[in-house]
């Protein structure tokens, strides 16, 4: 960890400006610390002088003198330089640096905000088996919880269950209509098959039945009245396909290391009048008002206050496209105005809360759900709701309502919470040719590098068959290069690697980049993969398997032995240096996860770690461990490789990655 001498330095340079150049806290300039670009310029440098320069009417270089000789002593950091041209370069102190990481002796800093975070990921439709268009959700989403939680932060996972949508009534449609099936006979069947796939096939059906003739579209309607009036079996069936799909769906995420705290069902806000509630706050306050004349009388619009809000064919501001519907004229409230009540709940604005039931236990968890129905709560439940911060994580096509969240909120005064409400964003995956045709999906030659998934056409590979697909293969290599392990070992190691795979390829790429999904690039051994990354950490792991062998050091003999050993080895010299720099960049995963939360783009994470990979296998070759004679050496190389381990280890757990014994 890098932030605890960086939080060092800033704070004694804020003392030294206060106390000895007379600067009043609110006049402290912001003090920004660089990576110099040779190792001869220290580790650490920082420009302020050159922010001070205008103010004190002193050069940059006098400033810096000046504060170099008023700094004294700082824990971890044995001189500071001036240079010439202004900056203040800091040199750690090396194996004091290796030796507290090792040791475990460095307190993480305390995060900035200590209230709780709500981050809701993944929210696929209950009506079908989940596609690798989900997972990049469910992978970013996941990776965001885990970077907070890194931070210290306390976060509580949020799956969204639109329960009451289009998307479940169109399967009930195509089971009641199409099939001619009995809410009894959906349970056998769900009892008997595969559901989540069987599901799958049926709403691709309904898509077509629709297309064939569109006065079938009525049955939607029909169909969506009946799930939201409740109390009918139409209502039984839409409430039974959901729970079944959203269980299929647990078991898909659990197997990519993707766990949740609550489930938040969606016709619950309407049963609990959770939306009648926000919509009486809502006029109350004149943030909606009623239509009564053009296309949209008769129905509560909100005014868009947006320069992205629609516009006409013809690119003119449309008033009436500055409106957003958010009750239609028959009474029925479209999914943003439940969003919006969802939202004010999240931040506890709403004075009210939902019933909660356990769902289901997860490796010893209990995974909670909301309920309308107050014999199912259990005497004890968490607290839910109440967030300082929430994160929706939803795709791009979602960004103009999700603004209209924010500005929901602020509109009813709420501006805090307004400010701390953020859309996570990303772009969708689509499927690379190679990959679509190895699926066996016909290419069209349209000019585009890819093709795009659609689950109403039944498009794309299920997330379940491409982790099956990719452990198989995985399987294969893993048997090839450990003939002695067992089958379940194999299969165990296949699965890891496969995981890696698939979640390494979802975060490693900017979120505002379309992903064409690679089977054979996700899973390959070389390059920016998973693979690679579990490779490396296996590596190390087999150099401290021979010195238990060789001397019978293990990582904690190594490092009680560092107290000892010649300080040269890491002080001196090229070869010294390298070693430095290489234990250096694995200290600085928490400085890259405060990048990566504060900016959103994860991706950093996946280049870092893969960055660090890289030296190490680059510090490997040029500095060997094990054909090493000299016994000082040997121990400071052999903990720097400990210490790069333990930050691979970490950073490849940050995006859910497992890392298996043998690759």
């Amino acid at each position: 960890m890098i932030l605890p001498i960086h939080a060092a330095i800033r704070a004694r340079l804020h003392e030294i400006l206060t106390t000895t150049f007379g600067l009043a806290p609110a006049d402290l300039p912001a003090i920004a610390l660089e990576l110099p670009p040779k190792r001869a310029f220290g580790d650490v440098a920082v420009p302020v002088a050159f922010e001070l320069a205008k103010r004190l009417k002193k050069a940059p270089r006098a400033i810096a003198q000046e504060l170099v000789a008023a700094l004294g002593p700082i824990a971890g950091v044995t001189r500071v330089d001036a240079a010439p041209n202004g900056y203040l370069n800091f040199f750690l102190d090396r194996a004091t640096f290796l030796r507290a990481r090792l040791e475990g002796t460095v307190a993480p800093l305390a995060p900035s905000d200590a209230g709780k975070v709500i981050v809701e990921h993944t929210a696929i439709n209950p009506n079908k088996a989940a596609h690798i268009g989900h997972l990049r959700n469910a992978a970013l989403g996941d990776t965001l919880v885990r970077l907070l939680r890194f931070q210290g932060r306390p976060v509580e996972v949020q799956n969204y269950i639109d329960d009451t949508g289009v998307q479940v009534a169109d399967v009930v449609v195509g089971f009641r209509e199409i099939e001619g099936k009995t809410l009894a006979d959906v349970k056998q069947l769900a009892d008997s098959t595969r559901f989540d796939y069987t599901c799958w096939d049926l709403y691709a059906r309904v898509g077509e039945w629709y297309e064939a003739d569109k006065a079938n579209l009525a049955k939607r309607g029909e169909a969506l009245h009946a799930i939201e009036e409740g109390g009918n079996e139409t209502a039984e069936m839409g409430a039974f396909i959901a729970d079944r799909i959203v269980r299929c769906h647990l078991k898909t995420m659990a197997r990519l290391n993707v766990d949740y705290d609550l489930l938040t069902w969606e016709g619950d806000i309407l049963r609990l009048k959770f939306w009648s509630t926000t919509f009486e706050d809502l006029k109350r306050r004149k943030a909606i008002f009623l239509q009564t004349e053009g296309k949209l009388a008769g129905c509560w619009v909100m005014t868009i206050e947006d320069d992205d809000a629609p516009v006409t064919p013809e690119g003119e501001d449309d008033p009436e496209q500055r409106e957003k519907v958010i009750v239609r004229s028959n009474g029925v409230v479209t999914y943003i105005g439940k969003d919006i009540a969802n939202q004010f709940w999240k931040f506890g604005l709403l004075g009210m809360d939902f019933r909660y039931r356990a769902f289901t236990e997860i490796d010893g968890r209990t995974l909670f759900a909301t309920t309308s129905d107050a014999s199912l709560a259990p005497a004890h439940v968490p607290p839910f709701g109440k967030a300082s911060a929430v994160y929706n994580v939803i795709d791009t096509r979602q960004a103009y309502l999700q603004k209209l969240l924010k500005q929901a909120l602020a509109t009813m005064g709420f501006q805090n919470e307004a400010a701390h409400s953020t859309h996570f964003a990303y772009e969708m995956v689509a499927l690379s040719h190679a990959t679509a045709r190895e699926l066996g999906y016909t290419v069209d030659p349209d000019g585009k590098p890819f093709v795009e998934v659609s689950g109403r056409k039944g498009l794309g590979v299920k997330a379940d068959d491409l982790i099956d697909r990719l452990t198989n293969t995985a399987q294969a290599e893993v048997a090839k290069r450990n003939p002695a392990l067992s089958a379940d070992e194999s299969r165990a190691t296949a699965e890891a690697i496969a995981v890696a795979a698939v979640r390494y390829f979802l975060v490693k790429f900017t979120r505002n980049k379309v992903i064409a999904f690679d089977i054979d690039e996700a899973l390959s051994f070389e390059g920016e993969t998973g693979p690679y990354l579990q490779y490396a950490v296996a590596r190390a792991g087999n150099i401290f398997g021979k010195l238990r062998e060789r001397e019978g050091l293990d990582e904690a003999a190594v490092t009680a032995a560092l107290a000892t050993a010649d300080l040269a080895a890491i002080n001196t010299g090229e070869d010294g240096d390298e070693l430095w720099g290489l234990v250096l960049e694995a200290g600085r995963l928490d400085d890259v996860v405060d990048q990566a939360v504060r900016s959103l783009e994860l991706s950093v994470v996946a280049k870092f770690a893969f960055s660090l990979a890289q030296s190490f296998s680059a510090f490997y070759h040029r500095q060997p461990i094990l054909k090493e004679e000299r016994r000082d050496v040997r121990l400071w190389r052999a903990a720097a490789v400990a210490y790069v381990r333990r930050q691979l280890t970490q950073a490849l757990d940050l995006m859910g990655c497992d890392v298996p014994a043998r690759m």
